[in-house]
């Protein structure tokens, strides 16, 4: 189980380079924390991303669906 884990973790560092190199904001303007919040955030969303990908459960998809939909939110405060 732990094996799966790490290489679900590993996917979405992988997932997550790519995209910040696709973007060109590898060094983004604002505060270390505002960076560090972002940072979070979106490896957060890329967690509920592959959880709902694997989610079968009605109430577990509405859940992860409902997480995304703020983690957005969240992200959208912070601005671009």
């Amino acid at each position: 189980m732990a094996r799966g884990w790490e290489s679900k973790h590993i996917e979405a560092q992988q997932e997550e380079a790519q995209r910040t190199k696709a973007t060109g904001d590898e060094r983004s303007p604002g505060a270390p924390e505002v960076q560090a919040r972002r940072r979070t955030l979106e490896l957060a969303r890329t967690r509920a991303r592959a959880d709902l990908a694997s989610a079968r459960a009605p109430a577990h998809r509405d859940m992860l669906e409902q997480a995304l939909k703020a983690l957005d939110e969240q992200l959208a405060k912070l601005g671009p």
